[in-house]
């Protein structure tokens, strides 16, 4: 039935005011290019990127929640269809299309990618891990943000195109899937689908409104539904927003403030997490926030372990918690009333 289909927006056009993200009506969602934008630029460590990086996490309201839409609006992506592959976002500064005819001069220059310190294939241990951590980081990341998650084809195996990010006319090993999967790629793939059910198990990692800042309707629960936090367990200001430097900082997403019932009129109730997120490349200590917030974390993902799943004990508020250089650790904690 027509009521049924789902419209999708890839809104970029030809010419001046082309393109048009964040302008289509209700009931349309859209590919949401300052998301990949965002997203890249925060991973790579660019100056200047928390603040937007925090508003593309959170469904990209700015965007959206003043015509009246919801998170879904935001298709949010990392690669797509053109563009470089995950494997080679992590792998290559500049493009190489030579193969496509056109002397290099095809594909966008714009790739906001970062090599890892080498660029191309290598045997350099330390940069292939680096490589597969960026990789896990940008995965984790979609799948725990607000809004509409879209994974390239081939990005959860570690596709490459050798550097080509315009291999539409290449009909070849260029832009085929090789399903005869290393290692490597196994694991790759168990950690995409570790993360993508963290993401369906728990509603408020998907949320149907925008946060609201409100608290839920319980004298016990005085918290709002979502809270930003710098590493040393302080709320986040106006001015360390506006920092060059700030590469890290933890988000408090609020299980038991979820403002929106369920299909059928029921209150949600979810587990409420502390997402720590590190961008800067050294490692980053992260105090727990006080007891308000909860008495006892434990963790369910941390991006530098190839399976995304960590042998560390529980946490109490204060504990602080040392995230290693570009990577990112997610923390729960249960309900405070039953489901």
């Amino acid at each position: 039935m027509v009521s049924q289909v789902k419209l999708i927006a890839e809104p970029w056009d030809l010419g001046e005011g082309g393109y048009q993200v964040g302008n289509f009506p209700p009931l349309w969602s859209e590919w949401n290019g300052k998301y990949r934008d965002a997203v890249r630029d925060f991973w790579r460590g660019e100056e200047h990127t928390l603040g937007e990086f925090a508003s593309r996490l959170t469904g990209s309201p700015d965007l959206y929640a003043h015509h009246g839409r919801r998170p879904r609006a935001s298709i949010n992506f990392v690669t797509a269809h053109d563009g470089f592959t995950l494997r080679d976002l992590v792998s290559y500064n500049e493009k190489h299309n030579e193969a496509n005819g056109e002397d290099n001069r095809d594909g966008t220059d714009d790739n906001r990618s970062w090599n890892c310190g080498v660029e191309g294939e290598t045997d350099d241990p330390e940069v292939l891990g680096l490589r597969a951590r960026q990789t896990r980081n940008f995965i984790a990341t979609l799948m725990l943000s607000q809004g509409v998650p879209m994974l390239g084809h081939g990005d959860e195996l570690g596709r490459t195109q050798r550097g080509n990010n315009n291999a539409y006319c290449q009909d070849n090993e260029v832009s085929w899937i090789d399903w005869r999967l290393t290692d490597e790629q196994r694991e790759l793939m168990d950690f995409t689908r570790y993360v993508i059910g963290l993401r369906a198990a728990h509603p408020v990692l998907r949320r149907r409104r925008f946060f609201q800042g409100g608290t839920a309707t319980r004298d016990d629960q005085p918290l709002p539904d979502l809270v930003w936090l710098l590493p040393d367990g302080r709320e986040m200001s106006e001015e360390d927003w506006q920092r060059s430097d700030a590469h890290s900082v933890a988000v408090f997403l609020n299980g038991d403030a979820i403002a929106e019932p369920d299909g059928q009129g029921r209150p949600v109730v979810d587990d409420s997490f502390l997402l720590l997120l590190n961008g800067y490349w050294e490692p980053v200590g992260f105090r727990l926030p006080g007891p308000v917030y909860g008495e006892r974390w434990t963790c369910l993902l941390d991006t530098t372990e190839p399976t995304g799943l960590s042998d560390e004990p529980e946490y109490k508020p204060g504990d602080v918690l040392r995230v290693a250089s570009r990577s990112l650790v997610l923390l729960t904690r249960p309900p405070r009333t039953a489901r």
